[in-house]
C-alpha cells in the first residue's frame, strides 16, 4: 500500500522550531548519521561507532565500534543499525551483532524507527518510508513524500520525519494512514536534521549531519481532541 505526503495539497500548520540542547562533537567525530533513545542515554551513530551520553548533561558513557552509515533504533531490548546495505541487530551491552537483514534501499538509506512492532526505515532520495518486518526485512507499506526523508520517529500514535534539502530542514507530522502532511517544525537555515528520535515526552533529538552535533528540539504539545 503506498500514500502520498501533501497529496491533497493542504497547507500545514508552520512553527519554528525550538532547539533547546545541543551536544557533541563527539571525540573528534565530525558526522552524526543516526540518533536514537534507549530510555536513559541518547545514541548517536558517527561513523564508526555509536555513541551513548547521557541528555542531561552531554557526558559520553559508552561507545560500540559498529560501522553506522544512517540511522538507528532501539526496540527496548537491542539496537538497530544501518550499515551499508543491511540493517544489523546489535546487543547493546556487548556491541555484538546478534541477527542482519537486507536494508531496503540497498544501501541508499536514511532514518529509522521502531514502533509497532515493525522497523520504518527512510529513503532518503527516494522520498519514501517503509514499514518492514524485523525478522525478514520484507517491506509490508510505503509512505511517499516530497521531500527527501531522513530521520523516522513515532511517538503517543504521531509519526514524524526529518527533510533536509539543499539548506532548507523540518519536521513534519504526518498521517500514517492518508499521508497528509499535518504539522511542521522549521529548523534555522543551514541547521540540518541527518537523524531523529523521541524521548517519549516532550523533547526531538535531530542528528546535526557533518556539524557532528546532536539537537534537542522541543516538540508540540499534541493538540487537544
Amino acid at each position: 500500500m503506498s500514500t502520498t505526503l501533501d497529496k491533497k495539497k493542504r497547507s500545514a500548520p508552520v512553527q519554528t522550531a525550538e532547539i533547546l540542547q545541543e551536544y557533541g562533537p563527539f571525540g573528534g567525530a565530525d558526522t552524526v548519521n543516526g540518533v536514537t533513545h534507549d530510555g536513559r542515554h541518547v545514541w548517536a551513530a558517527t561513523g564508526e561507532r555509536l555513541v551513548a551520553f547521557d541528555p542531561a548533561t552531554g557526558a559520553p558513557t559508552r561507545t560500540l565500534d559498529h560501522g553506522c552509515d544512517a540511522g538507528t533504533a532501539f526496540d527496548g531490548t537491542h539496537l538497530y543499525q544501518l550499515t551499508e546495505a543491511r540493517i544489523d541487530k546489535l546487543d547493546p551491552v556487548t556491541g555484538a551483532c546478534v541477527a542482519s537483514i537486507p536494508a531496503p534501499g540497498k544501501g541508499n538509506d536514511s532514518g529509522m524507527a521502531w514502533a509497532e512492532g515493525s522497523l520504518w526505515v527512510g529513503q532518503y532520495r527516494d522520498r519514501k518510508i517503509h514499514q518492514i518486518d524485523p525478522t525478514t526485512g520484507a517491506v509490508l507499506r510505503t509512505i511517499d513524500s516530497n521531500r527527501f526523508v531522513t530521520g523516522v520517529t513515532w511517538v503517543d500514535g504521531e509519526l514524524w520525519h526529518g527533510t533536509w534539502e539543499g539548506d532548507e530542514s523540518d519536521l513534519r507530522r504526518v498521517d500514517p494512514r492518508s499521508g497528509d502532511v499535518l504539522e511542521r517544525l522549521q529548523m534555522p537555515e543551514g541547521v540540518g536534521v541527518s537523524g531523529l528520535e523521541s524521548d517519549g515526552q516532550q523533547r526531538f533529538y535531530c542528528g546535526g549531519g557533518r556539524s557532528g552535533k546532536v539537537r534537542a528540539v522541543r516538540r508540540p504539545r499534541p493538540a487537544a481532541v
